[in-house]
């Protein structure tokens, strides 16, 4: 599968607590923190609910 490299541009703060526990699944919590995982579907979801916080890129 592709690699995807996941960026978080913006900040949690005020964000619904499920939002919060997805970016800590992908493995961020700061801002311009990037992290480089295999893409598969349980990523794709966890992407999709946090997409305004994000930058994706095929790598």
């Amino acid at each position: 599968m592709a690699r995807v490299r996941i960026t978080q541009v913006k900040s949690t703060i005020d964000r619904p607590q499920t939002q919060k526990n997805a970016i800590k699944s992908l493995g961020l919590g700061k801002i311009n923190r990037s992290v480089e995982l295999e893409y598969n579907d349980a990523l794709r979801g966890a992407i999709s609910k946090v997409q305004h916080l994000v930058k994706v890129e095929e790598i």
